[in-house]
């Protein structure tokens, strides 16, 4: 167990020195905190514990389908005081990191036993960005010595220098910066130790420019996550950082979690609100509900219903709250109407609409079109109040 005098009073102490099993067990209880993909509608969604103690996540994969992915951390030590992490600087923690040789083949021989997709390696920063980052790319070259050649996702600490990202992207096959917050003054109440603009703005676009078109690492994939309730944020502003991030920045995905009540200090601003946890739930999975709406269904930040103080509406999901808003756009005509405006329709998805418009060219649409498709129950009955079938 590593003590690192620049974590802060309190946030250390001398300790018998912990084996490979017993840091593993204690890294996998502190990757716990990170809820990203955690609030599935189902259990094939969700993040597992398996029976080793480690952190398993559903993800898509590139070619169709779903794997389970690796998640866990090199070392839970870190100088920043992020006010919503309980690993931050100051606290009275256990603190210990993973020699890069040894963390290599534990990953590497769980991965292969549990047949898992890939690996997501994240850490705290360990005296300085570079400095973590150089831990990080070490436990990377030696599980691609140990002959991983599956999915390796790596996170790059905030603040870390252009030569420790380009460094990454030759060794993963994806990486992410948390953006945390979407404005400049809602992150500076979430930390004092780094910088919005220089920390994480500059290497998000350093990354956007080499992984672009044309570029060496064009196949590298670009994600983030933001923190949901920790600072003053609104959700209008999220949808507007996150609008931006995939059209100006070209971002694969970007991901949400919902601040855990009672994990950070108690000056942040989110805790003063005491909004109800199953609330700020519900906030995180209509944020996800609005990006869903922005990367398949094309819309854009403009589209996306507020209520006047700025939040999505926790009533109704974004795009039957756009509904209830513009009754003049329907019943939309299943003959004739295109595929922008069929995606408008509470209960048509992608899949649905294209179907049908298959069906117009192949065959013309009878009565029972909406069964034909596919539509049962709820959600057919929730079509029907939207469209005329000629």
């Amino acid at each position: 167990c590593l003590v690192h005098p620049s974590l802060g009073n309190g946030s250390a102490k001398v300790r018998s020195r912990m084996d490979t099993r017993e840091k593993l067990a204690q890294l996998a209880d502190d990757a716990q905190y990170d809820l990203a993909c955690a609030c599935g509608t189902n259990d094939s969604d969700r993040r597992k514990r398996s029976k080793d103690g480690m952190w398993v996540y559903p993800t898509s994969l590139p070619r169709g389908g779903k794997g389970m992915l690796l998640k866990t951390l090199l070392s839970n030590a870190c100088v920043n005081d992020c006010k919503y992490c309980p690993l931050r600087a100051g606290q009275s923690r256990r603190r210990c990191t993973l020699d890069p040789r040894e963390a290599a083949r534990a990953f590497v021989d769980f991965s292969i036993r549990h047949r898992l997709f890939g690996m997501f390696l994240s850490s705290g920063v360990l005296r300085d960005p570079d400095s973590g980052m150089e831990h990080l790319l070490a436990t990377a070259r030696f599980i691609r010595r140990e002959g991983w050649r599956g999915f390796l996702h790596l996170k790059i600490l905030p603040g870390c220098s252009d030569a420790a990202i380009e460094e990454t992207l030759r060794l993963a096959s994806s990486v992410s910066v948390n953006v945390e917050a979407p404005t400049a003054n809602s992150f500076a109440a979430l930390s004092t130790t780094k910088d919005f603009h220089r920390d994480i703005v500059r290497p998000i676009r350093t990354i956007s420019r080499l992984t672009g078109k044309g570029m060496p690492y064009s196949k590298v994939g670009q994600t983030t996550q933001f923190i949901v309730g920790a600072s003053t944020e609104t959700d209008r502003q999220i949808v507007t950082a996150t609008d931006r991030l995939y059209r100006k920045l070209g971002l694969d995905r970007i991901y949400f979690s919902a601040y855990q009540r009672g994990l950070g200090a108690d000056d942040l601003p989110g805790e003063q609100d005491r909004v109800d946890a199953n609330d700020l739930l519900t906030r995180e999975h209509r944020l996800y509900q609005v990006d869903f709406l922005l990367r398949k269904y094309r819309w854009q930040a403009g589209d996306v219903p507020f209520t006047p103080e700025g939040q999505l509406p926790l009533d109704a999901d974004p795009k039957q709250a756009w509904a209830n808003l513009h009754p003049e756009q329907f019943p939309v005509r299943l003959g004739s109407a295109k595929k922008t405006d069929l995606l408008r329709v509470p209960g048509l998805g992608p899949t649905y609409a294209t179907r049908l418009i298959t069906m117009r060219k192949q065959t013309g649409l009878r009565r029972t079109a909406l069964r034909d498709i596919g539509l049962r129950g709820k959600n057919l009955a929730k079509v029907r109040k939207y469209i005329v079938c000629e």
